[in-house]
């Protein structure tokens, strides 16, 4: 029996476009190729908690630069506050399922051991969280191991395992609720605070003995603030950078201000530090437009591609 495909009709894909949680921006259809279905998937399957088509664009790009299944879900959308910018952003993180397959995969995983934990001890914890309601006023004790840690090998040199183990503290690592405006601890801290720490101890060990592959990862940056200094965020002002001709700013061969060169410079050289290749797009697209825009995310593919070859040929030899 021969199953024929019903084209959607235009008032079928308004009335899906009236029900999307989040409505596709023109660009997810064009630029990437998503069709309306698999949006209703990213948006209420794959990453439920976004809040922007932005965020969930990141994590296509994302996950097709490196060469991920979106749909297993191996990145996560990460809201974080930006000191530079004065608000909130979506970030795209890896989760730690994603970090440790990725160290499987180089050929010189060696194993894991079983995770140390240090003495329980209670704190309560004052602040603001963020309810449908508005800011809400709470008091609440969390008890939790004082720290973790992991011990991951890798290869085998003279016939021994090369161990690396870090020590990540509950106290310095946990998501804050509020971020910038509460110390209380997300629900997920709250309900799972060794396995919480335990991902963030992986994690940390993990990039210790596979710092060419492993990144950051969702657990260890949600509820976190973006540091000038920590993440490849210049730390000049978030003033939006313009052509000053609306002519040039349609016109892609248009000359780029030396300004912007200097900062994009900067920019590529904090993202091939610290991998993180998606929140330098999502600055790009929040500080620039135009003319400025375009070099910038030109120039940010260009050295994540270049960073990707690179990373391909260590592997290879």
């Amino acid at each position: 029996m021969t199953i024929r495909k019903r084209a959607a009709s235009p008032a079928g894909d308004a009335q899906a476009l009236a029900l999307a949680r989040i409505p596709p921006p023109e660009e997810a259809r064009t630029e990437l190729g998503l069709d309306l279905g698999t949006w209703k998937v990213l948006t209420e399957s794959i990453f439920p908690s976004a809040q922007t088509a932005e965020g969930i664009l990141l994590a296509v790009r994302y996950c097709r630069a490196r060469k991920l299944d979106i749909l297993r879900r191996p990145v996560h959308v990460v809201p974080m506050w930006s000191k530079a910018l004065g608000r909130e952003v979506e970030t795209v993180w890896p989760g730690i399922a994603e970090v440790q397959t990725t160290a499987a995969r180089t050929g010189q995983w060696a194993g894991m051991d079983a995770p140390r934990f240090g003495p329980d001890q209670t704190r309560t914890f004052r602040g603001r969280v963020k309810r449908d309601e508005g800011w809400e006023e709470i008091q609440l004790s969390v008890t939790y191991p004082a720290w973790c840690e992991v011990t991951v090998y890798r290869g085998v040199v003279q016939g021994s395992r090369c161990p690396f183990t870090e020590t990540v503290w509950w106290d310095e690592t946990y998501s804050r609720a509020g971020g910038i405006r509460s110390e209380v601890p997300t629900d997920m801290w709250v309900k799972r605070p060794r396995g919480q720490l335990l991902k963030c101890a992986k994690a940390a060990s993990l990039r210790a003995a596979f710092p060419e592959e492993a990144d950051y990862t969702a657990e260890e940056m949600a509820g976190k603030v973006i540091e000038a200094d920590a993440l490849p965020l210049p730390a000049e002002s978030a003033e939006v950078i313009e052509a000053e001709d609306p002519d040039a700013a349609a016109d892609p061969d248009a000359p780029v201000p030396a300004e912007v060169r200097d900062q994009v410079e900067r920019l590529l050289l904090r993202a091939a530090k610290a991998g993180a290749w998606g929140q330098a797009e999502a600055y790009c697209r929040s500080r620039f437009s135009g003319a400025a825009l375009r070099f910038a995310l030109k120039a940010l593919a260009a050295a994540e591609a270049e960073a990707l070859r690179e990373k391909a040929e260590r592997q290879a030899a």
